[in-house]
């Protein structure tokens, strides 16, 4: 608590021309406002409130003032104090946050004033640990993938069917997506105090589509089976199959899910007449499709949107469909309209860029 009265009237006097001076540095002003308040009897909280300061940062004023007067605030000059720890003891905080992840500085403080009998704010805590180079981060999600030598492997594959491939071939991604009947908010500009606000949906319901892409083209046949399985891959291999009459051979890239390998589609494959080539991704590489949400490369510092992810663009973000059959409606006319009409604008979002995802440049949390 300090204490007010603590200024002379010829010290008070001496800031109060200080605030009121028109040339004053803002900083040096704010300064001899908040000795003033405090003179006044003014508790720091309500102070710091009122400038949008911390009460640390004017209790360390008053402190300063006290021990070296007003020569030491006015001026501005200010390079940062001398830490309250020492050197090792900064070290060892760094050792000791290096083996956990704290949710909360309240840890971290509790931590501090127990091994080193140093008591920190919030918000010194905060930039204590700024200093030591520590940042409030949420974790990556990583998938759980295949070795890198194999993801290599099927990369190397992949680009070599491409530049080898033959004007009577062609190449398809396919695989399944099941959008819920929800609205999806997402962010967007908007006037400063407008509150946006979207409708939603009150049902769960979804539209099930196992649908196929070509890069070079962007057709995308697809069926809307009532359950995705084996039945429902046979009859997207055939409609594929039936929108490439020219075609002698086609490369058909999806995941190792059961219906995938099931007697349905092995049946289909073993027509006399069959020209689809099945070629099946790596297990736990769904970034190596460009149909699956999102791709990681460059540490996961830049991410290409894909084809579901722009259907949900067009479809769910900030849109409410009052029914599910509009909405199924919308999913249906993204596939057999929007895509058709505005596939050169989705070329730099739907891409085979294909990286290696690894696990080595991550600090993996137990």
């Amino acid at each position: 608590m300090i204490r007010p009265g603590f200024l002379s009237p010829t010290e008070r006097l001496e800031l109060e021309v200080c605030v009121r001076s028109q040339r004053e540095d803002h900083g040096i002003a704010r300064r001899a406002n908040a000795l003033l308040l405090l003179d006044d009897g003014k508790s720091c909280q309500v102070i710091a409130e009122f400038l949008y300061l911390d009460d640390d940062t004017v209790r360390g004023w008053h402190k300063t003032y006290r021990e070296n007067g007003w020569d030491a605030l006015a001026v501005d000059g200010w390079k940062g104090g001398h830490s309250r720890m020492a050197a090792d003891q900064e070290a060892a905080l760094c050792d000791w946050l290096d083996g956990r992840f704290c949710h909360s500085s309240v840890e971290i403080r509790a931590h501090v004033s127990t091994k080193f009998g140093l008591r920190y704010s919030h918000s010194g805590c905060i930039k204590l640990l700024a200093r030591l180079g520590f940042e409030y981060r949420k974790p990556k999600a990583l998938p759980r993938v295949v070795s890198a030598e194999k993801q290599a492997a099927f990369i190397a594959l992949y680009e070599r069917l491409m530049g080898d491939l033959g004007a009577d071939e062609a190449v398809y991604f396919a695989d399944a997506v099941h959008p819920e009947y929800q609205t999806k908010p997402s962010h967007g500009w908007v006037k400063a105090g407008s509150n946006p606000a979207i409708k939603t949906t009150a049902g769960r319901g979804r539209v099930n589509i196992h649908g196929a892409l070509n890069l070079e083209t962007f057709d995308t046949p697809f069926v809307e089976p009532t359950t995705v399985d084996g039945v429902s891959a046979a009859q997207l291999l055939a409609k594929i199959e039936a929108r490439n009459p020219d075609k002698r051979m086609i490369h058909v890239i999806w995941d190792n899910a059961a219906y995938h390998k099931g007697p349905d589609v092995r049946a289909f494959l073993a027509r006399p007449d069959c020209r689809i080539h099945l070629i099946q991704l790596p297990p736990y590489c769904p970034h190596l499709t460009p149909l699956l949400g999102r791709l990681l490369r460059n540490r996961l510092s830049a991410m290409i949107e894909r084809l579901w992810a722009v259907m949900h663009q067009h479809v769910t973000h900030n849109q409410y469909h009052p029914t599910q059959k509009q909405f199924a409606n919308a999913i249906l006319k993204f596939f057999r309209e929007t895509i058709q009409n505005e596939w050169k604008t989705f070329r730099s979002q739907v891409s085979d860029n294909f990286r290696v995802i690894t696990h080595e440049k991550f600090r993996v949390l137990p």
